[in-house]
């Protein structure tokens, strides 16, 4: 990796700049997440929901309706300190953790039921996409299974066919822009690093310009 190369701390502290804005403009959790969390049937001996990436909470208050407890992690404490205030909400059911997602302080076969939204795009190597994966894989229990995003060429906004690394600008008000790192995944790209992963694939399937797996351990 070259000295332009994104890092994982440059990303964390991309959000950690722009995370109150940016979750401001996060209220709704996807439809996508939504039909997930509302068929999905949590493994029985685990106990606990995860928001691998859970920005301001939006997704990870979805899971209370369906696990014990639920944990929230993120890189970036900008982005906690936001989902603090929807915590508050239900009732203490959330707790929320810094974290990397390629070391995730879960034990193994704890979780239940997860979501891994828009978030994986944000890690500067394949071998770091891959690693989040695989540590996806050690926490969820036996029966468990995660949903798996990230942003695909077949968005609106690309013309390309193949996976590629690119910048998307944050504009903060007043008018700074920061950029922000992404991986942009083709739809088989995606399916080939999960396939690499621990993780097994359940379905694969697109919308709204992502890429999306419903995958158990």
């Amino acid at each position: 990796m070259d000295d332009d190369s994104p890092t994982r701390r440059g990303v964390r502290e991309t959000y950690d700049r722009i995370g109150s804005h940016f979750a401001q403009t996060r209220a709704h959790p996807w439809p996508a997440v939504e039909r997930f969390v509302e068929r999905a049937t949590p493994a029985t001996d685990a106990t606990w929901g995860l928001d691998l990436g859970c920005g301001n909470a939006r997704h990870a208050a979805l899971l209370t309706d369906r696990t014990e407890r639920v944990v929230g992690i993120d890189a970036s404490r900008t982005v906690l300190d936001t989902a603090r205030e929807r915590v508050q909400e239900v009732d203490g059911k959330i707790e929320l953790c810094q974290a990397d997602a390629t070391h995730l302080p879960l034990a193994s076969n704890s979780v239940a039921l997860a979501v891994y939204i828009a978030t994986i795009h944000h890690l500067p190597t394949r071998d770091a996409r891959i690693a989040s994966l695989d540590e996806l894989s050690h926490v969820l229990a036996p029966g468990g299974r995660a949903l798996v995003s990230a942003w695909s060429t077949t968005h609106e906004t690309f013309d390309r066919e193949e996976g590629f690394d690119t910048t998307v600008d944050w504009t903060l008000p007043g008018g700074e822009t920061v950029p922000r790192y992404y991986h942009i995944y083709d739809p088989d790209e995606f399916e080939r690093d999960l396939r690499t992963s621990a993780l097994g694939i359940e379905r694969t399937f697109e919308e709204a310009g992502n890429c999306y797996a419903v995958v158990g351990d």
